[in-house]
């Protein structure tokens, strides 16, 4: 009789405890569930910064989960005009960041930093530069640039090859990529020649080295502005990030990374 009742008791406390953790499960997982998703749509070069930002940020904010969406400037405008979710835009070029500030789709907005635009080349070239007209040399067959439509740094690019009167000459050259992650992937495969990419990018390969940095006076400004969706639903939210992405510990992490900060 004991050992019967031992055995019921037993069963009883088993499935207690049973409940008892799927309750505190069910907790742990509706708390997780109840964590603000904040969509940054950014520009591809950032995306190394900004991963590395997100780890720090998210700690201090465990009840925000940030959610990057990367890709070319110009790309990302598109989405946002078409009413793709975002609650923060991180524009590697004026342009992008003016057309939807011009449409209204933008609120706060600020430029944080620039970059540089630099010509890279397999590490193992022994091509050497000392102006970007030398890409007509017969040396250099195929040269990748960012789609100048879209992608700033295929812009700047742009602006740099017509400024020196060589970009006709050198268009039956030119592969064109979707953004400046592609040219830098392009240049370590050895797919191409030579690349226009931003020095941020060029410092995160062990495959590339620069050959040539690009002189400011040859294309406008590389400034990065961010700024608010108005059709963000977290408001707080992304004010919050927004001013966090001009603090000083935003700021150091960019600066590890290349980026130039604004005095």
């Amino acid at each position: 009789m004991f050992k019967k009742w031992s055995i019921r008791i037993f069963s009883v406390l088993a499935i207690f405890l049973v409940v008892n953790l799927s309750a505190g499960a069910a907790v742990e997982i509706e708390a997780a569930s109840k964590k603000t998703e904040i969509i940054v749509s950014a520009a591809a070069s950032l995306q190394d910064s900004l991963d590395k930002m997100a780890l720090l940020y998210e700690k201090k904010h465990p009840d925000i989960e940030l959610v990057f969406n990367y890709a070319a400037s110009g790309t990302l405008q598109k989405q946002i005009e078409q009413g793709a979710p975002a609650d923060l835009f991180f524009s590697a070029g004026d342009k992008q960041m003016n057309a939807l500030v011009d449409a209204g789709l933008i609120s706060d907005h600020k430029v944080l930093l620039k970059n540089q635009l630099v010509l890279v080349v397999p590490s193992n070239s022994n091509a050497s530069l000392n102006t970007i007209t030398q890409l007509t040399d017969k040396s250099f067959k195929k040269v990748a640039v960012g789609q100048p439509e879209s992608v700033p740094a295929g812009q700047y690019a742009q602006q740099s090859l017509t400024a020196k009167k060589v970009w006709d000459t050198v268009k039956n050259k030119l592969v064109f990529a979707k953004d400046v992650r592609q040219v830098l992937s392009y240049v370590e495969t050895g797919n191409v020649d030579a690349g226009f990419v931003y020095k941020t990018d060029a410092l995160t390969s062990k495959k590339t080295k620069i050959a040539l940095t690009v002189g400011p006076h040859v294309h406008k400004a590389i400034n990065y502005p961010a700024g608010i969706v108005k059709n963000s639903k977290n408001q707080k939210e992304a004010k919050e990030l927004y001013t966090y992405l001009q603090s000083k510990e935003a700021s150091d992490i960019f600066a590890s990374y290349g980026f130039l900060l604004l005095n």
